[in-house]
């Protein structure tokens, strides 16, 4: 289970991430509650990557079946999964 700081700094980091490596347009800002899909930032390839990077950074396998909107649509809801997927 993560810590709350230590939940912070995972989504800080995640968004640095995917404002670096991922998003089309990195001079949009991206919050916790930015719709990286439906705004076209990021591509189901960039959720490949974001994938990736979240199986590596926290040591995690995510299953493809939970690879969905729902999980992945924001940076707030991706940190969501992971602390429910840590319980």
């Amino acid at each position: 289970m993560m810590l709350e700081g230590e939940v912070t700094a995972f989504a800080d980091e995640l968004l640095g991430m995917i404002n670096a490596e991922v998003s089309f347009d990195p001079s949009e800002e991206i919050t916790p509650e930015t719709d990286l899909l439906l705004t076209g930032l990021v591509d189901s390839l960039g959720v490949v990557q974001i994938v990736a990077w979240m199986e590596d950074r926290l040591g995690i396998e995510i299953e493809p079946v939970d690879v969905v909107l729902e999980n992945f649509q924001t940076v707030e809801r991706m940190v969501a999964f992971v602390m429910r997927s840590r319980t």
